[in-house]
């Protein structure tokens, strides 16, 4: 981190000399920026104007799921998070690809060179989410030189920015566990010495940016002004942080790996920290209630299409009711193309994750489901589809549309098949040009189901058992999709297992599962054997039926050969090597 700071304070003075067209506003472009070439931090905060571009720079370096091409936006070499989960799979096999060449073999290391450097999951030191925290630092300790601005409107830039700290170091703590705490923007004549603090400081920590910004922030943004930091996404990422911090990998007096420290858990369990995970989620539902605005989107019809719309409008579209917090790289589709859509036939999902989806009115799909000679058509009957919403809109399966409106090529005999789990992932691709003209992207980096769900959970856990409250949560987002309300009467475990299901299935490829399956433990869905589904259509270009069966997907590494360790990423070596104070993390 030594360099990396040195580096960022030889360029910081020259500020902006680069566009910040990749981030939009409200529904109007920025626009591109004009040069400061050597300008000094009085000219940057010598107006309103200029200072706006600091801000508006720390925006530009937070985290986005999507792979887009260029800089430090192309985790795993450029594919999803949920290519190291039980729900989805890569099969591109090049060299630079993170899951096929770290993961599924085993041979992630903290001493990663050559091409794959950047094909983690997470490469601490080398994402930039340093850059989000200097640029906010810096237009925190400066913006009482503007002049042009009110003494409200500073406070409510400094509280934007304090979210904005607050979700760079939530990065690095659900990956990393305890980080080194700059809390103020460097200097270049002060002593770079930032030692790691612990799991719980840091916690401490977010948790006491986001308290300090929520009193001097808008609840929601007018539309001239979406994409800005409010309470509500304050108040759910402080829920989000408190849920991962009360969950038992690191709420435990058991270590989750015998080298596990203050640095990377609380080293006992502690029931109060569920009962602050609920107290979070009760005080985020009592400012929604009082203040209203977010809310689910609701299908304008009763049908299975107008559900699917409903739902992708929820997490594709900018503005609305129910994304929280939305983070962009650039205004139309086309930033998807970079990367995302030319990698869709190399990864599919799993026949695990298929098969986690319901039947259409609610029932769950049976685990002993017979594929050779099914009882119910497991996707279409006919012209109507027979399962969840959600999936048709998060996986192509066969019979559906795909990218060009030609049927999925899922199936053997379609002319365009290429090998792969026999499913295509389908959210964000979407079906048609039309689907995605006019719709500029962004990734929902915090929806209000998972806010929602959270507070459900904390509920069942802090109580010991679900309460009314708790089934109604999960319950409302069921309903959104035409499902019927899960039984009642479960157990706390019963409730979790639900619970957990339904969070993978609403927020399937947002990068909730991976961090669920680490704060949870779930040695079980790391270690199980993963399927696919082998389709023949009754026709190569239109098929109206299809004879299936299942296939085992290559067996990964953690199959055989499970360790804890994979819970938190590798520190690369040479970061520890810098010597400012940070340690490796357990089994690394």
């Amino acid at each position: 981190m030594k360099s990396i700071i040195q580096t960022w304070l030889l360029t910081c003075i020259g500020l902006l000399i680069v566009s910040c067209s990749d981030l939009t506003f409200g529904d109007e472009f920025l626009g591109t920026q004009p040069e400061i070439s050597g300008a000094t931090i009085d000219t940057l905060f010598s107006s309103k104007e200029n200072s706006d571009k600091v801000l508006t720079k720390a925006y530009t370096y937070l985290p986005y799921g999507l792979p887009t091409g260029g800089g430090n936006h192309n985790k795993l070499g450029g594919v999803v998070l949920e290519n190291i989960t039980d729900i989805n799979h890569s099969f591109r096999g090049n060299i630079g690809d993170g899951p096929a060449n770290l993961y599924y073999n085993g041979a992630l290391s903290s001493s990663i060179n050559g091409v794959l450097i950047g094909s983690e999951a997470y490469r601490y030191g080398g994402e930039v989410d340093w850059s989000a925290i200097r640029y906010s630092w810096l237009y925190i300790e400066n913006i009482d030189k503007v002049k042009d601005m009110t003494a409200n409107e500073k406070l409510e830039r400094i509280a934007e920015a304090q979210v904005i700290l607050a979700i760079s170091y939530t990065d690095m703590l659900r990956n990393i566990g305890g980080v080194p705490w700059l809390d103020h923007a460097i200097s270049p004549n002060e002593e770079l010495v930032f030692p790691r603090i612990t799991f719980e400081e840091t916690v401490n920590n977010i948790v006491d940016l986001l308290d300090q910004a929520i009193p001097n922030l808008k609840w929601k943004h007018d539309a001239s002004n979406d994409g800005r930091m409010d309470k509500a996404g304050a108040l759910a990422l402080k829920l989000r942080v408190l849920l991962f911090a009360a969950s038992p990998t690191f709420n435990s007096g058991t270590p989750w790996h015998p080298s596990a420290d203050t640095y990377t858990s609380y080293g006992n369990y502690d029931m109060q920290r569920w009962v602050r995970a609920k107290a979070a989620g009760k005080e985020f539902m009592d400012a929604l209630t009082s203040n209203g605005q977010y809310a689910l989107t609701q299908p304008l019809e009763n049908t299975h299409q107008a559900r699917r719309e409903a739902y992708r409008s929820a997490y594709y579209d900018r503005g609305g009711s129910e994304t929280l917090i939305s983070t962009r790289r650039g205004y139309d589709e086309g930033v998807l193309y970079d990367l995302y859509f030319p990698n869709r036939y190399y990864v599919g999902p799993t026949l695990n994750y298929v098969n986690m989806f319901s039947w259409a009115d609610g029932t769950d799909f049976p685990e002993d489901f017979n594929w050779v000679t099914p009882s119910k058509q497991p996707f279409y009957e006919g012209n109507t589809p027979t399962r969840d919403p959600r999936l048709y809109e998060t996986v192509a399966v066969p019979g559906d549309m795909y990218f060009n409106n030609t049927p999925a090529p899922v199936y053997v005999n379609h002319p365009n098949f290429k090998n792969g789990s026999g499913f295509l992932q389908m959210k964000w691709i979407l079906q048609t040009s039309e689907d995605r003209s006019g719709r500029p992207t962004q990734w929902p980096y915090l929806r209000l189901p998972e806010a929602l769900l959270s507070y459900a959970e904390a509920i069942n856990e802090a109580d010991g058992a679900p309460s009314a409250t708790a089934y109604s949560l999960i319950n409302d987002i069921r309903a959104r999709v035409g499902l019927t309300p899960i039984a009642e009467g479960l157990s706390k475990e019963q409730f979790r297992e639900a619970l957990l299901k339904e969070r993978a299935l609403e927020l399937g490829f947002e990068e909730v599962r991976w961090y669920d399956l680490i704060r949870w433990g779930r040695e079980q869905d790391f270690r199980k054997r993963l399927y696919g589904l082998d389709s023949k259509g009754n026709d190569q270009n239109a098929p109206t039926s299809f004879t299936f069966k299942t296939i085992e997907l290559n067996k990964r590494f953690w199959v055989d050969n499970w360790d804890t360790k994979w819970y938190l990423s590798p520190i690369p070596q040479v970061e520890i090597n810098k010597d400012y104070g940070m340690t490796q993390n357990p089994g690394w």
